[in-house]
């Protein structure tokens, strides 16, 4: 099958492109959010290509994945006819509500995929087919050490994003243990900005993974560090409750319980470790990227099949 998206989450189309397909991303010039091409510092396999929207025009595609909404300008103006199509929401709505209601609602030409459970919840989506297929990660191995009794924190955006991501909870979190803040423009922030095999290798000599983060909807970062055999402590907020079992970390909404367990786990390395490998069984078993790109598959099968039909 032949697949045109956009590259717009790096972390979540790397765990995407692993799959049997042929997939075309566009490519600006300039590398903007509309033509990223490539990955820069994801490593994607040689079956991802990059065209320009000249090129675009002149390729046969079986499904485009839409995430934003003025993608589908995009489509028609790039390539002057729309393929199959399936719209992947990945966050989680903002504002009242009541008011919630997706862009793409009471759409019958294609299909909304949400990537938690808790989104598909919040959105309304009124008669647009809805489906989830959670997230899969390319494992990066049982890297974990713990050997600096501090914890990791990785935020995307943290000084713009502020009370939504919890940037403004690192300092009271940093009272119960060292807090590393690593992500993009974390270095503005006395953090750290690294690429993805960096930073997955400076988490695991962390002894704890701290998700602070209130309104999300599910940080791959927080999945990625269960993968690396992490225990986290985590704001009980959106999806956590579902990705993270007792065993495998702390999850809860007063500060106070998660400072205490912040506290405890950096002190106690055993515990800290068992904790860990639960983690990392219970993130292999739910969000392993072999159960994503079969669901993945199995959709878009669905898709172009019905396309057919219907044309």
């Amino acid at each position: 099958m032949r697949i045109l998206l956009w590259h717009v989450h790096g972390a979540w189309t790397t765990a995407f492109v692993q799959g049997r397909h042929e997939y075309v991303v566009p490519v600006l010039p300039d590398r903007g959010p509309d033509g990223r091409g490539r990955a820069q510092t994801y490593p994607w396999p040689d079956s991802v290509s990059e065209l320009s929207p000249e090129a675009l025009r002149e390729e046969e595609f079986d499904v485009v994945l839409l995430q934003r909404p003025h993608e589908l300008e995009l489509l028609e103006a790039w390539l002057g006819r729309r393929p199959a199509a399936v719209y992947v929401e990945h966050n989680a709505p903002q504002g009242r509500i009541a008011d919630m209601r997706h862009p793409m609602a009471d759409r019958e030409d294609l299909t909304l995929v949400h990537v938690t459970h808790f989104n598909a919840l919040f959105w309304d989506a009124g008669a647009t087919a809805v489906r989830v297929i959670e997230h899969g990660i390319v494992d990066p191995g049982a890297l974990y050490t713990g050997e600096l009794p501090r914890a990791a924190v990785v935020i995307n955006e943290a000084r713009r994003r502020g009370r939504v991501t919890g940037t403004d909870l690192l300092a009271r979190f940093a009272n119960a243990a060292p807090v590393d803040l690593f992500g993009m423009d974390a270095p503005a922030l006395g953090g750290h900005d690294l690429g993805q095999a960096e930073l997955h290798a400076q988490m695991a000599r962390r002894r704890v993974y701290l998700h602070p983060i209130r309104w999300t909807s599910l940080g791959l970062s927080l999945l990625e560090a269960m993968h690396l055999g992490m225990p986290v402590v985590v704001l009980g907020t959106t999806e956590a409750f579902e990705a993270v079992p007792p065993e495998a970390g702390i999850v809860s909404t007063r500060l106070d319980v998660l400072e205490a367990a912040l506290r405890r786990l950096v002190a106690d390395p055993e515990e800290a470790r068992e904790r860990g490998a639960a983690a990392r069984a219970a993130a292999l078993a739910r969000y392993g990227l072999a159960r994503f790109l079969d669901d993945w598959d199995a959709l878009l099968a669905q898709v172009v099949r019905r396309e057919a039909v219907v044309g």
